[in-house]
């Protein structure tokens, strides 16, 4: 795909190529409970609940004893509080009596913890592992489809169109540079298509330019 080169140098130029997770973190099994939280809320919410949280379980193992109900007050802010804390609980009780307290690096070891899917799994992979990984959230799944990059639905269905179709060297980058363009440019359900850098390459808004009969730019 031709325009997927220009594309990626455009978001090289604006957001850079550094690795930077927005997630707060010290230790990898401190990111897969804040990848955990993440779901359904904004990766700042996160960062306000673990600073506290971490302070209070220090260990893989304090987790995993934790009475449900104390873990459920405590990460009630990031939603769905019940299922995440239940999750975090027995996902902790895996890496304890399975895993000596470690966190896995293969995909299929990570997705066989509770509470974890491909995604979160992706995020371990990429951030603590270097392992090359495409992280498919709303951002990536939305704005890959806006591009034209993808016309697939399934998260696992984009992820693997995209793994054939991004060099591998932008695999972990595209997810980090997708966030910082979906929060500040390409919004949903209101993109700020005025302010942005792609549209030349976007196939959305190249079908909505036609469609008012104006002719835009490349």
């Amino acid at each position: 795909m031709k325009k997927i080169p220009p594309i990626l140098e455009l978001l090289d130029q604006q957001y850079g190529t550094e690795y930077r997770c927005s997630l707060e973190y010290e230790t990898p099994w401190q990111l897969l409970i804040a990848t955990m939280l993440s779901a359904q809320c904004t990766d700042a919410r996160v960062n306000i609940v673990t600073r506290e949280l971490f302070r209070k379980y220090t260990s893989v193992e304090a987790f995993a004893e934790a009475d449900l109900k104390e873990p459920e007050q405590d990460i009630h802010s990031t939603g769905f509080y019940h299922n995440k804390a239940k999750n975090i609980i027995a996902c902790c009780k895996m890496l304890r009596d399975e895993y000596q307290g470690e966190v896995p690096r293969s995909l299929e070891e990570l997705t066989s913890l509770a509470g974890v899917g491909r995604k979160t799994a992706n995020v371990i992979r990429g951030n603590i592992y270097d392992d090359p990984s495409i992280v498919v959230d709303t951002h990536v799944k939305r704005i890959s489809r806006k591009l034209g990059i993808t016309k697939e639905e399934d998260p696992t269905k984009v992820e693997l169109d995209l793994m054939k179709k991004l060099p591998k060297d932008h695999w972990i980058l595209y997810n980090i540079q997708m966030i910082t363009f979906g929060r500040e440019i390409c919004k949903a359900p209101t993109p700020k298509c005025e302010e942005c850098f792609l549209t030349e390459y976007c196939a959305d808004y190249q079908k909505r330019m036609k469609k008012k009969g104006v002719q835009s730019p490349g």
